[in-house]
C-alpha cells in the first residue's frame, strides 16, 4: 500500500519511513520520476548506488530534507559542483562531546537519548551520541553531492547553529545558518524553489554569543573512520555497517551491552560478513537481512560491555 501511495502522480513525495521499510516506497516514487523530499537515511546509506542510478534513469528530483544535507543543497545553490573544494558537515559532538573513555564507556541509554540540542527519537539520539550519525551522514553526502570522498569532512560545532558548510575552489566558504529546528529544512524541501514562512522566532547571533568548532575525536568515538571506511570499501559494506548499527543500538536500548560495544558490533561485522555489490533493492534488502544475523551473532559472542 505505501508503494501505490508512493506511485500517485503528486507534486512532492515525502519519503520519512524510518530503516529499510522505506525502502521500496521511495523507490517507487523515483521511479515514477516525482520529486522525493528525502529525510529516509537508509536510502542512499544502504541503497546508495541503487538508488541515484535509478534517479538519473527516471529523471527524479531528490531534495535532501536531513538537516546537514539541505544546508549542503542551499549553499550550492547557484554554484557549480565543479566548483566545490570541500565540503563540511557540522556535528553537535552529542551529550558526550566532553567526556572521558571510563565515563563514555558507561554511558546508560537514559544519558544516551538526551540530546543537549535536538529533540529526536531514542536510535538516533543514540547514533548522535556514538556520532555514527554524522557518519551514515557522510556517506549520504558521497551520494547526493559527487565531489569525491576525499573533499567531504566532517567538524565538531557544539551550537548546532551552522548546520553545514561549502568551500569553493575561490576559498570562499558559504555556510547555512538557523535554528536547531527540523521545520527548517523541510520548510526549504516544501516550498523549493522558492520559501516559506516559518513560525520560528529570527536567529539571534548576539544572544547566541559564540561559535566554536573542532576536529572529531576518532579515538573515543570512532563511528565516523569505520563509516569512512565503509563508504571507502563500497559494495555492501554501507548497507552493512547500517544495519549492523541498528541491532547494535537496538541491544544497548535494551540493556544488553554497554555503550561502547555499539560502535565495537558494527566494526566486527564488517569484518565478517561480505557480500558482492548490490545492483538491485533486493540485494540490498537481502544484505541487510543477512548483515542484521551476523550482527546477532556477533552480539552473542562478544562481551557484554
Amino acid at each position: 500500500a505505501l508503494c501505490d501511495a508512493a506511485k500517485r502522480p503528486v507534486e512532492i513525495t515525502v519519503a520519512a519511513i524510518v530503516g529499510c521499510a522505506g525502502l521500496a516506497p521511495t523507490m517507487a516514487a523515483v521511479e515514477r520520476g516525482g520529486t522525493i523530499a528525502l529525510a529516509n537515511k537508509e536510502a542512499l546509506v544502504s541503497a546508495g548506488e541503487v538508488m541515484t542510478g535509478a534517479v538519473a534513469r527516471h529523471g527524479a528530483t531528490l531534495l535532501p530534507t536531513d538537516s546537514e544535507h539541505n544546508a549542503i543543497f542551499q549553499c550550492l545553490a547557484g554554484g557549480k559542483i565543479e566548483d566545490v573544494a570541500r565540503i563540511t558537515l557540522t556535528a553537535s559532538g552529542g551529550p558526550f562531546r566532553t567526556w572521558d573513555a571510563a565515563a563514555i564507556h558507561a554511558a546508560t541509554p537514559a544519558q544516551a537519548v538526551a540530546h543537549p540540542n535536538w529533540s529526536m527519537g531514542a536510535k538516533i539520539s543514540v547514533d548522535s551520541a556514538t556520532m555514527m550519525n554524522k557518519g551514515l551522514e557522510y556517506i549520504e553526502a558521497h551520494h547526493l553531492f559527487p565531489v569525491g570522498l576525499d573533499r567531504l569532512r566532517i567538524v565538531v560545532h557544539p551550537q548546532s547553529v551552522i548546520h553545514s558548510m561549502v568551500e569553493y575552489r575561490d576559498r570562499s566558504t558559504l555556510a547555512q545558518l538557523g535554528p536547531s529546528d527540523m521545520r527548517v529544512p523541510i520548510a526549504s524541501c516544501l516550498a523549493y524553489p522558492n520559501r516559506m514562512e516559518t513560525p520560528l522566532e529570527p536567529l539571534d547571533l548576539a544572544a547566541i554569543g559564540e561559535l566554536t568548532f573542532q576536529a572529531p575525536n576518532e579515538e573515543l568515538f570512532p563511528a565516523t573512520r569505520i563509516a569512512r571506511e565503509a563508504i571507502e570499501v563500497g559494495g555492501a559494506a554501507p548497507a552493512t555497517l547500517n544495519a549492523a548499527n541498528e541491532i547494535a543500538v537496538e541491544a544497548f536500548l535494551a540493556g544488553q551491552i554497554g555503550f561502547s560495544r555499539i560502535t565495537a558490533v558494527a566494526e566486527t561485522t564488517l569484518e565478517r560478513y561480505e557480500a558482492p555489490r548490490p545492483s538491485t533493492l533486493e540485494d540490498v534488502l537481502a544484505i541487510d537481512s543477512e548483515a542484521r544475523q551476523c550482527a546477532l551473532a556477533a552480539l552473542e559472542s562478544a562481551p557484554l560491555v
